[in-house]
């Protein structure tokens, strides 16, 4: 009944240390009067008595003052909220009690209580309402004075510990919760207590009474309780729980962390050590993490089903512990543990479920064996009491599991820590899957790639040669650079250093694909500018379509072959051909670095060579450069892994400083001194491959070289063939006779018959007896079976069955038919 503003309220329950009494007599006239509500309306004693209840309100309540009246007389008084006029005319919100007061003699008398508390929150609940509310709330709440002893807490409070509110009187907070950093707390206090300005949202971690064996967090907020005066009676505060909040903050963090730190290379056993690196100590106090030994090969996960008599084998690649004790009590890294077939870390690895123990039975027998002594050692030694194991599973395969322990810490693994220990290990195990998918392709690639490259260079007269193959580290994959010799006809030799683009198995098998191309082409004895020039058609061959990118994700047959063959267009390479009888050196280079060329004085130059275009892309023809170089000149052939920086940027200016400065450098052996030259500019993980090819100049003696010239006149055939005897008994290769002079007749009868211009004939003692004839012809026997009623034809399927290899080679002004024959067994 009535109005909002009217409601009813309990009598036992009204307020009256704030409210100021007014008395009226049984009409609601103004009686007594006091300071109380002259300081709430303004109107002294003379001007407030006799003056009518409806004149002290403000017209709109003034109206209802006979319905008032009339509930007071019915309901023995009211209780409400209404607008009292001041003495200055403007309204304020009074909140109004009446109440009658009964007297032994006269009428009765009504006594009203006026508070102005309408524009407050809560203006009508009682103070026994206020006690229910603050006794009965969740929150924890206490006041305490100014020496910082509690006067006051609520029931919420003792859920934190320390005892039901009577017993915490009196008390400071270091009394209540010893293990509590209570000092900061306090420090908040007493800046409150000194400023005035309240403290929101302090966080608190630590361990209180109701658990100690667990970590908690608290929000806890601060406000200064002040008298009327102003003055500071004590502290007012609010504690919050809100562990649950901080330990996922603390879980998100620490797989934030895991995501940096785990897999930044890779490399399987530091991905594995990364895990354990995190998961301690905030998660954990020992951490194992072990791994199928197939895995750490970069091979598939092998792991049959155990028997329960025979351990299984698993090895230890990553472990990390707060104390430096335990990891001598079990496995090393790299060492082999053994687990029995019904232990927990088997029954994840081969359910792929994870376990987890709150309490380990101190007497039970660890699951690992120590693999030095077969030792076993007990949880009660190591103090161990609660466990977990996650499997680690990554594209629906096992590849280990990895076991976590608390020793330090008392409280056991919970539900979150299982949760967040699974989140731990799934990110790892991605991190190791992809490093055993990299490790089983590195390998393979490399396995290819060294089989591809020469095992040991060739024998020969020309120099002395020697070579340096770095790979790239595990980021950047594998390459394709390489290096070759080739023995060409007439002691002279091919020098090749080349680079393919990119990296992995595709481009170690395209850098295999160049190098054959190159042998094939080197033994046609083309000059450089031609080798090359072929070696391009060959690349541009087998380029893509344009707009057609072929997979090298998963490919096999003709489509696989497609993405070798574009792997090496963009290759560089650089061909030289260096002739020991004169000291001639012709090069021509496809989009690689020029050759170094040191003298035997040490001085180093770079070739000014003109730079062609790289393999496969296309652009103008290929030019060739020929210097003659001195006795004991070394060159140097490289790739641009050795120019690089450790950043993998180079400048070509500064680079070749460093180059130059690191071939100036003296060494024992030529040998050493590449080695000693890689060292010096390469680190030891570099970003790019690196190939360098040194070669050592020599020159044959004018005892190793004989030549004639001779007319064009079938009569020269025989004079011929005596002069190469006399020249074979010189070098004591009598032997050799018979051969070289069905050779030398041969060669030279076919120069008179099918050319025209001088002839010259040369013998070169290197290695091989090399047998060459010169004419000024442009075309090239070819040799054929004849029949046995053919009267000829028969001349040069003779020389290639009697000697070790024959060809021709073009020269500018003719060409030069060879063949060699072997020297094994032959005096010098």
């Amino acid at each position: 009944m009535g109005t909002f503003e009217e409601r009813d309220v309990d009598r036992r329950r009204f307020d009256v240390a704030d409210a100021a009494p007014v008395l009226l007599d049984a009409q609601g006239v103004v009686t007594s009067w006091t300071r109380n509500a002259q300081r709430l309306l303004g109107y002294g004693p003379a001007e407030a008595v006799g003056l009518g209840v409806a004149e002290l309100l403000m017209p709109e309540d003034a109206a209802r003052v006979p319905e008032l009246v009339e509930r007071c007389r019915r309901d023995d008084g009211w209780a409400g909220l209404l607008t009292a006029r001041r003495d200055n005319g403007m309204p304020v919100r009074v909140m109004v009690r009446i109440t009658s007061a009964l007297e032994t003699q006269g009428p009765s008398r009504w006594l009203v209580l006026l508070s102005e508390l309408g524009d407050a929150p809560g203006w009508d609940m009682s103070r026994g309402m206020l006690e229910q509310l603050v006794a009965r709330s969740p929150i924890g709440i206490a006041i305490v004075d100014t020496n910082l002893r509690y006067v006051w807490s609520n029931a919420a409070l003792a859920r934190f510990g320390g005892g039901p509110p009577s017993h915490r009187l009196g008390l400071r907070l270091a009394d209540i919760q010893p293990g509590l950093d209570a000092e900061a707390i306090e420090a908040q206090m007493l800046h409150v207590l000194a400023t005035g300005e309240p403290v929101l949202d302090f966080e608190h971690v630590g361990h209180v009474r109701s658990a100690p064996f667990r970590e908690t967090a608290h929000m806890m907020t601060f406000t200064r309780l002040d008298d009327g005066h102003g003055r500071p009676m004590g502290v007012y505060y609010t504690v919050v729980d809100i562990s649950d909040r901080h330990r996922a903050r603390q879980r998100l963090a620490l797989l934030d962390r895991a995501g940096e730190r785990i897999g930044r290379t890779l490399d399987i056993t530091r991905t594995a050590q990364e895990l354990a690196d995190v998961a301690v100590p905030e998660l954990a106090d020992f951490v194992t993490v072990d791994l199928l030994e197939s895995v750490l090969r970069g091979a598939e996960p092998e792991l049959g089903p155990p028997r329960e008599t025979d351990p299984v084998r698993l090895r230890r690649a990553g472990q990390r512990s707060l104390d430096r004790s335990i990891p001598e009590a079990v496995v090393e890294i790299g060492e082999v543990a053994s687990y029995m077939a019904g232990s927990p870390p088997i029954r994840s690895l081969t359910t792929g479920s994870s376990w987890r123990e709150e309490r380990l039975d101190p007497l039970a027998e660890q699951w690992a064996t120590d693999a030095r002594g077969g030792r076993r050692s007990i949880f009660i030694e190591l103090g161990l009491h609660s466990a977990m194991t996650v499997p680690i599973r990554a594209r629906g395969v096992t590849l280990g599991v990895t076991t976590f322990f608390r020793r330090r810490r008392h409280e056991p693994f919970d539900e979150g820590d299982l949760s967040l220990a699974e989140d731990l290990v799934s990110r790892a195990a991605v991190c190791v899957d992809n490093a055993r998918r990299y490790t089983r392709e590195r390998d393979a690639a490399l396995v290819l790639q060294r089989s591809l490259l020469p095992h040991r260079l060739p024998e020969q007269e020309a120099a002395e040669v020697t070579a340096c193959y770095r790979p790239a580290d595990e980021l950047t994959g594998l390459g394709g650079d390489w290096y070759d010799l080739i023995p060409l006809s007439g002691a002279r030799v091919a020098l090749v250093v080349g680079e393919v683009t990119g990296h992995g198995i595709h481009a170690a098998a395209a850098m295999g694909r160049l190098r054959t191309a190159v042998r094939t082409l080197a033994a046609l004895d083309l000059p450089p500018e031609e080798v090359l020039g072929h070696l391009d058609d060959l690349v541009a061959l087998g380029a893509p379509e344009e707009g057609v990118v072929p997979d090298a994700g998963n490919q096999c047959g003709p489509q696989a072959e497609d993405a070798d063959s574009s792997q090496a267009v963009g290759s560089g390479c650089v061909y030289v051909v260096y002739d020991p009888v004169d000291g001639r050196c012709t090069m021509a280079a496809a989009g690689h670095p020029t050759p170094v060329v040191i003298g035997p004085d040490g001085k180093v130059t770079f070739v000014e060579l003109p730079q062609g275009p790289a393999l496969g892309v296309g652009g103008p023809p290929f030019e060739a450069v020929e210097v003659t170089l001195a006795e004991g000149t070394t060159l140097a052939l490289h790739t641009d892994g050795l120019l690089a920086g450790d950043d993998g940027a180079w400048a070509i200016d500064v680079s070749r400083d460093r180059l130059r400065g690191a071939l100036q450098r003296p060494a024992p052996s030529l040998d050493q001194r590449c080695r000693a030259v890689v060292d010096a500019l390469v680190p030891a993980r570099p970003h790019d491959d690196v190939a360098l090819l040194m070669a050592r100049t020599r020159l044959l003696g004018a005892e190793q070289v004989a030549s004639w010239d001779l007319p064009s006149d079938p009569a020269v055939v025989a004079d011929a063939r005596k002069s190469a005897c006399r020249q074979l008994s010189e070098w004591g290769l009598e032997e050799l006779t018979f051969t070289t002079e069905l050779v030398v007749s041969e060669l030279v009868t076919n120069a008179i018959r099918h050319s025209t211009g001088p002839i010259r004939l040369r013998l070169i003692k290197a290695g091989t007896l090399a047998c060459e004839v010169f004419d000024g012809g442009a075309t090239a026997p070819h040799l054929r079976h004849p029949r046995t009623t053919d009267e000829g034809g028969r001349g040069l399927l003779l020389v290639s069955q009697l000697t070790q290899r024959w060809g021709t080679r073009f020269v500018p002004d003719g060409k030069v038919i060879w063949a060699e024959q072997p020297l094994t067994g032959f005096a010098d």
